[in-house]
């Protein structure tokens, strides 16, 4: 073949190839075509690797951008200052407690407490972890938690350097700088400067002050197991203390304090037989700081929970300090709430002589209606004592203080009982004790207070309210159902906490959990007419970097004003001649309600004036095992129920804080009592409540044995009474009924 053949012969290869090379995508000079021009591999890759070099650049630059910078405003701790509504100080908690000790003062068992729940690669990493950082991030965006990731020299940086703040910014000086730091300081160095600049709670700052606090030792005397539970609780002190904590943090806590002594065994720094043998060591029970004996310090307590719910702060930055906080007690009524406390319990009783007197606890809450402000609280002997504030504990039912919401839903509902009949106050139920309910999926039949029989049988709910009945309440939230009345105590305040029984009848005896401050916002709710009031300690907080946004106290209609004042004006029947006629008064107009839970373990009276809402309550915790007691006894005493201490703490609180000030009568105008119905007597119980009226009227005995939990008759003057016609408003003379224990479903409470 000659050159002109084979040239012809190569250009007919061409020209067939250049289709098959279009159909690829290919122009006909051979490069690609369409979107394949600027994606391909080539490009991807160069521009992965191009991005990669330009955030090390960016990295690079900025490492030599950010200088390491004196110590913040943390490490050099301001105070933060708390003010009574007057503007005086109450407290101030700059005296700084903490000691700086060098790494060879901690035991190096201790410190490996810390790096095997923090930072297991502290001696390898170079100040920070890229990896946990991607775990973190990861952890944050698939909802799995807060991005965590940070190294025990990042925490350092972060105490020592920088703020609390959760910022990109501030995050991405901290890896700069503890990359820094990490090539400036030994590690023993920055692991004693972690161990000194961190928060542990009890206003410890620093192993030294948290070993004291925790332990009552030196640091250099800590044990493993001791360590252990600081490395910790260091996580979150407040939920992880363990005189304070829920059981939840109890559990929590746990959880850290195996992982810290399990991550040892991993990492070959502890013995697996030792480490079998090791048990949890119960801190010991907090002390008060100077300066916050007495009622201050719960009300820097109370003012701390407030100030980081509406802000979201850690304990961490709240104790970074800087705030002026002032709160809204008032000094003279807060006063007189400590005496009145003083006056008419602790006077009477015996704590060291007396078992159980040593196991009384008080908590109380008084709050202004019209404002919602906290002007008092009490919450206990002090610190010292009792750690946690008794005013704002939620271990403990609030027992028959929870029947006024169960009618209030009634009203609200337009419930109507098992005949068909609208539910109101002069409705008629039977009181039968032990009486099963009707129409409930779940069986319960409550007994009443002595297992005593009411309006054999039928009797009116005002009746029942005055003495607190639990077979007519419990076949009232059945009718009204549980889940609607769960609604309405959400409605005024209360908080829905596990173990709330929704669909349970039992709950019409108050068997959720709750505080004083919570049942204060509910009656004050009743008080201003059905509009929602937030009990607030906080009057204003300002802070020179940080914004404090105030709880709305007063709020928009919760439960309608007929609803809120019918509830009130059976309330000041009960009062006037029901189980809360101790605090009956010529010098206020009053409504309230007592109650006493199952076997005597709290005792709590909540009741209002048009100008004050006080809540008082009593609990029994023994001092050692911190378990629920009975009340039963205290002071010498009988039955230690509503009606006894908490109404005498309540009355003479009252007649002092509201002494000099003009009080009024309640507006109950848009009250409605229903229509007037006759209970009928009957020779034996029914298990259906019928509303047939009939005469005669059935009037209960009288009842002149001593008043539960004191040594004082109902009646001084020994003269018989009759019970009120429950055709008529409550009337001013006065009877006595204890008020009954709450009961879980299908139990029978003590007498």
């Amino acid at each position: 073949m000659g050159r002109a053949e084979a040239r012809r012969a190569q250009q007919q290869r061409g020209a067939r190839r250049a289709p098959r090379e279009r159909a690829k995508g290919k122009g006909s000079a051979g490069k690609p075509t369409g979107i394949r021009r600027f994606f391909t591999w080539k490009k991807i890759l160069g521009t992965f690797l191009g991005l990669i070099l330009l955030g090390m650049g960016a990295l690079i630059a900025l490492y030599f951008y950010v200088e390491e910078p004196d110590p913040n405003a943390d490490a050099l701790k301001q105070s933060n200052v708390y003010k009574y509504s007057d503007g005086s100080v109450m407290a101030q908690d700059g005296k700084l407690n903490r000691q700086i000790l060098p790494i060879s003062k901690i035991p190096s068992d201790v410190q490996t407490a810390f790096i095997a729940i923090e930072n297991k690669s502290f001696y390898k990493d170079s100040g920070v972890d890229l990896k946990g950082i991607a775990r973190g991030v990861w952890n944050t965006a698939t909802g799995k938690g807060k991005a965590g990731g940070s190294t025990i020299t990042q925490q350092y940086v972060k105490n020592f350097y920088l703020t609390q703040d959760q910022t990109a910014t501030r995050k991405l000086k901290e890896l700069v700088i503890s990359l820094k730091v990490d090539q400036r300081m030994e590690k023993p160095d920055i692991l004693a400067g972690y161990l000194n600049t961190n928060f542990y709670g009890r206003n410890a700052y620093g192993i030294q002050a948290a070993a004291q606090a925790y332990y009552g030792v030196d640091a250099e005397n800590l044990t493993l197991e001791q360590g252990a539970y600081l490395a910790a609780v260091l996580q979150a002190p407040s939920q992880y203390d363990w005189a304070t904590a829920g059981e939840n943090g109890k559990r929590l806590v746990m959880v850290r304090f195996n992982a810290v002594l399990d991550n040892m065994v991993e990492m070959g720094k502890l013995d697996a037989a030792k480490r079998k043998e090791m048990k949890f060591q119960e801190p010991i029970k907090p002390k008060a700081a100077p300066g916050m004996e007495g009622q201050k310090g719960y009300l820097v307590q109370a003012a701390d929970a407030e100030l980081k719910k509406q802000t979201g702060m850690t304990d961490a930055e709240l104790k970074a300090g800087g705030w002026e906080i002032t709160l809204n007690i008032d000094p003279k009524k807060q006063a007189e709430l400590e005496k009145a406390v003083q006056d008419e319990l602790e006077s009477k009783l015996d704590r060291k002589g007396r078992a159980v007197d040593g196991a009384v606890q008080a908590g109380a809450t008084s709050v202004d209606p019209k404002t919602g402000a906290v002007v008092a609280m009490y919450g206990g002997t002090g610190l010292s004592d009792q750690w946690a504030s008794n005013a704002l504990r939620t271990d403990y039912q609030p027992g028959s203080t929870f029947k006024p919401i169960v009618l209030a839903s009634a009203l609200e509902n337009k419930a109507t009982t098992q005949d068909g009949k609208p539910i109101t106050p002069n409705t008629l139920y039977d009181g039968t004790s032990k009486r099963p309910v009707v129409g409930s999926k779940v069986p319960f039949n409550p007994q009443n207070q002595d297992d005593k029989d009411y309006g054999d049988p039928m009797m009116t709910v005002q009746s029942a309210t005055n003495s607190s009945v639990n077979s007519v309440y419990a076949q009232m939230i059945v009718d009204t159902k549980p889940q609607n009345v769960k609604t309405t105590g959400l409605a005024l305040g209360m908080q829905d906490r596990p173990g709330w029984p929704a669909d349970q009848p039992a709950m019409a005896l108050g068997t959720m959990s709750a505080n004083t401050l919570e049942m204060a916002g509910v009656y004050a709710t009743l008080d201003s007419h059905g509009k929602k009031i937030t009990p607030t300690v906080i009057k204003s907080a300002v802070h020179a970097d940080r914004e404090y946004k105030p709880v709305r106290p007063v709020g928009d209609q919760a439960i309608s004003r007929e609803t809120a004042d019918t509830v009130t004006k059976v309330l000041t029947g009960v009062v006037e001649d029901g189980s809360g006629k101790a605090v009956k008064s010529s010098s206020y107009e009053a409504a309230g309600k007592t109650g006493t839970t199952e076997k005597n373990v709290a005792a709590w009276f909540t009741g209002y004036t048009p100008e004050l809402v006080t809540v008082v309550a009593m609990f029994g915790t023994d001092p050692t095992s911190h378990e629920q007691v009975s009340l039963t006894g205290t002071a010498g005493g009988g039955r230690a129920g509503g009606s006894s201490f908490p109404a005498a703490i309540w009355k003479a609180y009252t007649l002092a804080a509201l002494k000099g000030q003009k009080t009024g009568d309640f507006d109950l105008e848009e009250a409605k009592m229903g229509p007037t119905q006759t209970p009928t007597r009957s020779n034996s119980p029914s298990n259906t409540p019928s509303q047939t009226p009939s005469t005669p009227v059935y009037t209960p005995p009288t009842q002149n044995s001593p008043d539960p939990g004191t040594s004082k008759p109902v009646d001084p003057t020994g003269s018989a009474t009759k019970s009120p016609d429950p055709t008529k408003t409550p009337t001013k003379t006065p009877t006595k009924t204890p008020d009954p224990p709450v009961v879980p479903p299908n139990q029978v409470p003590q007498p």
